[in-house]
């Protein structure tokens, strides 16, 4: 037997209640107006007058009280009703209000008259309560719409207060930070601490009262800071840094204190700031004059992190990969006194990371996240998770039951370069161009002993690239680039353009990007890393690609004109001398060059097995079976179709065949 549920009664929302307080509103108006306005004015008659009406029979209703004031009651207040509507009028002595008080008794016209005397001004309770309701229901109503109306009424009461959230059981832990091996060290102090302050406060140790984490985006630096305060089970602030900014003077700052005051309350506890650089750059260098408000939350939070209140049990971590804009009087001891660089992971970091956030993943058995490390250099945490997620929904998008290699294959492509666009048209001649110009790339990362090794070639387009080449170094060199490999870099860059002018005796816009990066590394290992013989070891130019306003654009060129213009020649012999080398390799290995073209023109995409095969067999035995079988199937099909067709012809003959 079904039961009828009852529905839930759905919440008002704002519009409605709205409607309802204005409806409710103008109901008071209305009652007010009636009240007070729409009363009958009574008639006022002297005492001869009213005498007259009274004998004329024209008095109905006779009501008499003392006036109000009136101690000794020798003033009479005479109230009622007449033919006319209600009337009123004074009696300033007791003999004639007794005349009037005996022709009533006696009415000896026989009227039909009322009469009462009160003992006192008569007040109508409702008269005294009603306003005191009235006022007391608007001020009510007047407070609830501003505590339970629009979000702008609330912002107006809580403008100034801190928009930190707080999160008391924080649930992430180190065992969800992979490849930070170093940080996670450098701050298991920290969590001691918090966990034991006594054991620090008893040998008289200061705990470092701010930590910096400095790193690329999506190293994990927010997730390092909510691990710290998950290993050490305290209350968790998170605010990012442009939550203090807003158009008034004043209010930064204010909310840095009430932030304060919060964390203070909630000690020992981890107040996180992210992205800092939004409050905390520096003072005074901005263009056209400086900014108030954010100098002021600056100088508040500079106070509250170490000025001359206490500030014990609250540790400030703070996020930034901007930390060359930072004021240094926030990077100072005793405000920030550590910075922790989260940089990218090596490949046995990203192999870990890999591990965490494949939880939930049915992935192949065979597959090792070592395999997928090396495939996947330079990426960070977040590029990671993003890369097995993409894996993820590709085998969902096949139906297939668990993430194969070739769908992490796939990840790597579009997260690096972006979606295969296989619908874009290419004509034959540009096909071909792009293939050997690919074909080229990988020719040099052959032949060349310390270029980078091929792991991919595809000519299937992706983001604005006509083709793709996979090219990784054979071990992760962290630190140091050594001038022969620099070199050797810019040789394997320029292979493309160089296939192009040989083969085809011209040359295309594809190798773009490749002269970019080969002019850059030639440009650096000039100006920035003093590997010229010319010029000697000196650096001439700095990183420019991160400019602070109000400061980098003051500096002059610290080099003349004639360095400006040897700096030049240097460079352009580097890619000239590499220009040729790549040339010889290519014109010596042209056969190999054209294999690989053809191959790339028939299955669009070599693997590094592929490429080794090729080079060792001067061949592919997966295209070669493929091509068999389809020759085997072509002749199989043209054998029946002329057995069909001659049997078509010669009946007579197909009869006695059969009958033999």
């Amino acid at each position: 037997m079904a039961v009828a549920r009852k529905s839930p009664k759905k919440p008002l929302n704002n519009r409605t209640s709205h409607f309802i307080m204005i409806a409710i509103l103008v109901i008071i108006v209305i009652s007010i107006i009636t009240l007070w306005l729409d009363t009958n004015t009574p008639t006022e008659f002297n005492n001869t007058e009213f005498m007259t009406r009274l004998e004329n029979g024209e008095i109905s209703s006779i009501e008499v009280t003392p006036m109000a004031g009136d101690t000794n009651e020798s003033i009479w207040k005479v109230t009622g009703e007449y033919s006319g509507g209600d009337y009123e009028t004074t009696f300033a002595n007791d003999y004639e209000l007794n005349e009037v008080r005996d022709y009533v008794l006696n009415n000896e016209d026989g009227h039909e008259i009322s009469y009462r005397v009160v003992s006192g001004p008569t007040t109508n309770i409702i008269n005294i309560i009603f306003p005191i309701l009235l006022v007391v229901g608007v001020v009510i109503m007047i407070v609830a719409m501003m505590r339970g109306g629009s979000n702008a009424n609330r912002q107006a009461f809580d403008f100034g207060k801190s928009k930190a959230v707080q999160s008391k059981n924080e649930k992430t832990t180190f065992d969800d930070v992979a490849g930070a091996d170093e940080e996670k060290e450098e701050l298991k102090e920290i969590i001691d601490f918090l966990k034991n302050p006594k054991k620090y406060l008893n040998l008289g140790a200061r705990i470092p009262k701010g930590v910096l984490l400095v790193g690329p985006p999506g190293t994990g630096k927010t997730l390092i800071a909510r691990a710290v305060a998950g290993e050490a089970q305290v209350p968790f602030f998170f605010v990012s840094g442009s939550d203090f900014l807003e158009m008034f003077v004043g209010v930064g700052a204010s909310r840095v204190r009430d932030m304060f005051k919060q964390a203070k309350t909630h000690s020992p506890c981890i107040l996180f700031i992210d992205e800092i650089d939004a409050v905390g750059r520096q003072r005074g260098t901005g263009l056209g004059g400086g900014h108030d408000e954010r100098e002021q939350t600056l100088n508040q939070l500079l106070v509250e992190m170490d000025g001359f209140g206490a500030n014990s049990g609250v540790i400030v971590m703070a996020a930034t990969n901007r930390v060359d804009i930072l004021d240094p009087a926030l990077m100072r001891p005793g405000r920030f006194d550590r910075q922790i660089f989260v940089g990218r992971p090596d490949i046995k970091g990203r192999a870990q990371i890999l591990k965490v956030h494949s939880r939930g993943k049915k992935i192949n058995p065979d597959i090792t996240f070592k395999e997928i490390a090396r495939r996947t250099p330079g990426f960070t945490g977040a590029d990671l998770e993003n890369l097995m997620n993409e894996a993820a929904l590709l085998a969902a998008r096949e139906n297939k039951p668990q993430i194969e290699l070739s769908h992490i294959d796939e990840a790597v492509d579009r997260v690096m370069m972006g979606p295969a666009k296989k619908s874009r048209v290419f004509t034959k001649k540009e096909k071909d161009i792009i293939a050997h110009h690919e074909a080229g790339h990988a020719v040099i990362g052959i032949k060349l002993e310390n270029a980078n090794i091929v792991h991919k070639v595809t000519i299937i387009p992706r983001g604005k690239a006509g083709g793709y080449n996979l090219m990784l170094p054979k071990e992760e060199q962290a630190f140091l680039q050594t001038r022969q490999n620099l070199i050797e870099t810019i040789i394997g860059l320029l292979g493309g353009r160089v296939a192009e002018e040989l083969v085809f005796n011209e040359i295309s816009t594809g190798a773009h990007n490749d002269l970019q990066r080969s002019t850059a590394i030639a440009r650096s290992m000039i100006t920035e890393y003093g590997m010229s013989e010319n010029l000697g070891p000196i650096t001439y130019e700095k990183e420019s690609d991160k400019v602070f306003l109000g400061r980098d654009y003051g500096k002059s060129k610290n080099f003349s004109e004639s360095i400006a213009t040897e700096i030049d020649k240097e460079v352009r012999g580097i890619i000239h001398e590499s220009y040729e080398k790549a040339k010889k390799l290519i014109k010596d290995n042209m056969d190999l060059l054209k294999t690989i073209a053809h191959y790339l023109l028939e299955v669009e995409t070599l693997t590094k097995e592929d490429i080794d095969e090729i080079v060792e067999t001067n061949k592919l035995a997966r295209w070669d079976d493929i091509i068999e079988n389809d020759d085997k199937d072509i002749v199989e099909r043209d054998d029946e179709n002329k057995e069909e067709s001659d049997s078509k012809e010669n009946p007579k003959k197909d009869k006695d065949n059969q009958a033999e």
